[in-house]
């Protein structure tokens, strides 16, 4: 499974602590798709080329990562296919995969510390989407949203 990551500047030492963690995920392969450096980036242009990658086909899913994870999230849900949530917590993140089947995981370098963070992805990458009719019908009505 490809994963694909990205942050701006905001998260940088984040994205370090999530890439650590999914070593733990030996099917994972994951590719870093910036930033590298504290120097200043616009959040929507990394959440842009992680989603790219995510709605081509290349990846499965992906992790954002932005100073409070707001920005980046938002900016993931304007690119249609993308269904980005914003967890500060396992149980969101976990209910973000099992009822919506999330494929992008969002989150704050200032808001989450790396423990939290650690735990948050773990929580992540183990749930699986439920497949519940109930779900994948709110699924559906809530991707149909994108062409209105």
């Amino acid at each position: 499974m490809k994963i694909v990551i990205g942050c701006d500047h905001g998260a940088l030492e984040l994205k370090e602590t999530v890439k650590e963690v999914l070593k733990e995920f030996p099917e994972a392969e994951v590719q870093d798709m910036g930033t590298y450096t504290a120097e200043s980036v616009d959040y929507p242009e990394i959440a842009e080329k992680v989603c790219k990658e995510i709605v081509n086909g290349s990846a499965e899913k992906g992790i954002l990562l932005c100073g409070t994870g707001i920005g980046i999230s938002m900016a993931a849900n304007k690119i249609k296919g993308i269904r980005a949530a914003l967890c500060s917590d396992v149980f969101s993140a976990r209910m973000s995969r099992e009822h919506n089947n999330a494929n992008v995981l969002a989150m704050g370098g200032r808001v989450v510390g790396p423990g939290p963070a650690s735990e948050i992805v773990r929580a992540w990458m183990t749930t699986e989407f439920s497949h519940g009719e109930r779900h994948q019908r709110r699924i559906d009505k809530m991707m149909a949203l994108e062409n209105k």
